[in-house]
């Protein structure tokens, strides 16, 4: 495991260009499973988690050319082994589950040989997919080991989903549009990730209608074919950035940022007295912004920020707020409506002398501005948590650990370059 040496206390300032976003890459290369024509996906980071999927593709027939320099890859499925999954589906892997659909189309008939886990935000079930499965037309059996199985393909279903789930809209998409006639699943998943797999398989001859809402439809196609598609960039390392300039009192410039997806985020900044000035596809915070949380209308109310599926704030940028209200003169509530498990974390915050009271498991508050002092903390498997004590870290003058911070390599390449690119003094060691 490695930690991160941080020196805080510098304004950090400069231009730049975010990573692809992970969550768009996985259920994209899940995808390209679809067709024997070849693929290429552009801005593609070197990410633990691709690298896995990657690695286990390749294992199983999958031919893969990744530049990584160029950040593209090359993807050919002709040579798939289906007797590489004979002896079970990986379902224990992070990620496994959106390669339900894809490989139940190509292979008919799928066979697990572990459980599907959860991670420290909660447990992730798989209870969803299944059913969305069975609408589809697959034929569940549990006798012992968990099976699923389709005769002749897809069948076009309708689905209604109780929760909106991103994996499970995204596995229902990759099913419905080989399936035998039109589909629609309401209450569905509308995340920016989401959006790139919808074009990227509609690139493919896909017909997918609604893409940004809530309802989508699909009408089922016999085949589809190669294709090329840049995924978007990661809207969780823009915020990032973006934080890290308010936060030191530097200024910072985001670039290749798609800012349809940012109101919301704007808005949310603003509640803690952060302007963010919005170009054609750039996002700046200017240097020496206020940090004074903005006080509600509705007496006796804190101002807050709610976290629940989009197009509501993002659960995963919660702690990159309550890094930056740490900082913010005044009091905010932050409510995590995703995970039950999405703020534990806090008390490693607390530790650098920040005022958090952990009202519930879904609830804090942050009374802000309050005295900081380096420490050693220890970093959750949490991706965005270990950022956000990163982030306070480095407004700390003074010397910094992040123990165990390698989970910040599954979603943020070159983490520490970048960093170092805006002033930051701040190095890895194992």
């Amino acid at each position: 495991m490695a930690d991160l040496i941080v020196k805080g206390g510098k304004p950090l300032s400069g231009k730049i260009t975010p990573s692809g976003n992970k969550n768009s890459i996985l259920p994209i290369l899940c995808a390209s499973l679809l067709t024997d024509e070849k693929v290429v996906i552009k801005n593609v980071p070197d990410l633990t988690d691709v690298r896995l999927l990657v690695d286990l593709l390749s294992g199983v027939g999958v031919k893969i050319n990744w530049d990584k320099e160029k950040c593209v890859l090359e993807i050919d499925n002709s040579k798939f082994n289906y007797s590489a999954f004979k002896s079970g589906f990986p379902a224990g892997m992070r990620g496994s589950v959106l390669l339900l659909a894809p490989l139940l189309f190509r292979m008919k008939k799928l066979v697990f040989k572990n459980d599907i886990g959860g991670c420290a935000l909660g447990i992730r079930e798989i209870d969803p997919h299944l059913e969305m499965l069975k609408k589809l037309g697959a034929k569940i059996r549990n006798g012992g080991k968990l099976s699923l199985e389709i005769e002749s393909g897809f069948k076009g279903a309708a689905v209604w989903q109780d929760y909106t789930s991103v994996t499970t809209t995204e596995n229902f998409l990759m099913g419905a549009v080989m399936a035998k006639g039109n589909s629609k699943i309401t209450n569905a998943a509308s995340e920016p990730h989401v959006q790139d797999l919808c074009r990227f398989l509609n690139k493919m001859g896909a017909k997918i209608s609604g893409i940004g809402t809530n309802v989508l439809a699909v009408c089922g196609v016999k085949k589809l074919s190669g294709a090329e598609f840049k995924v978007n960039s990661d809207h969780h390392e823009v915020v990032t950035m973006l934080a890290l300039g308010a936060m030191t009192g530097g200024e910072v410039e985001v670039n290749e940022v798609n800012i349809d997806d940012y109101p919301n985020i704007i808005n949310s900044f603003a509640k803690l007295g952060v302007e963010l000035e919005a170009g054609k596809n750039t996002l700046l915070v200017r240097k020496k912004q206020k940090l004074t949380i903005q006080k509600t209308f509705t007496k006796n109310l804190l101002q807050k920020i709610e976290a629940a599926p989009w197009p509501y704030f993002p659960a995963d940028l919660l702690p990159l707020m309550i890094a930056l209200a740490v900082v913010s003169e005044g009091q905010i509530m932050f409510w995590n409506k995703v995970y039950e498990g999405g703020f534990f974390w806090v008390l490693e915050m607390i530790k650098f002398g920040a005022h958090i009271v952990v009202c519930d498991p879904h609830r804090v508050i942050v009374f802000g501005k309050k005295p900081l002092r380096p420490a050693e903390v220890d970093a959750p498997e949490i991706i965005r948590a270990a950022v956000a004590l990163t982030m306070v870290a480095l407004t700390i003058k003074g010397t910094s650990i992040i123990r165990n911070a390698d989970t910040i390599k599954r979603a943020h390449p070159n983490f520490v370059e970048k960093m170092k690119s805006l002033g930051a003094d701040i190095r890895w060691v194992n």
